[in-house]
């Protein structure tokens, strides 16, 4: 509880993830649906890279 700035990754929506992440918490998730690609360039396209989670991360923990 005393963990404030947290970082939640859902390759779905961010349904449900406010109450783990909380008010100073952070979700990356699908923000649409019906997108339709190979897996790789949807998760690039959805923000589920390497670059992104940790740029997220860091301006979340500035």
């Amino acid at each position: 509880k005393t963990v404030r700035k947290r970082v939640a990754i859902e390759a779905f929506n961010e349904l449900g993830w406010g109450k783990y992440v909380g008010l100073d918490g952070k979700v990356i998730a699908m923000k649409a649906f019906g997108a339709s690609a190979p897996g790789d360039l949807l998760f690039d396209h959805f923000g589920f890279t390497v670059e992104n989670v940790v740029d997220t991360t860091k301006d979340l923990i500035k």
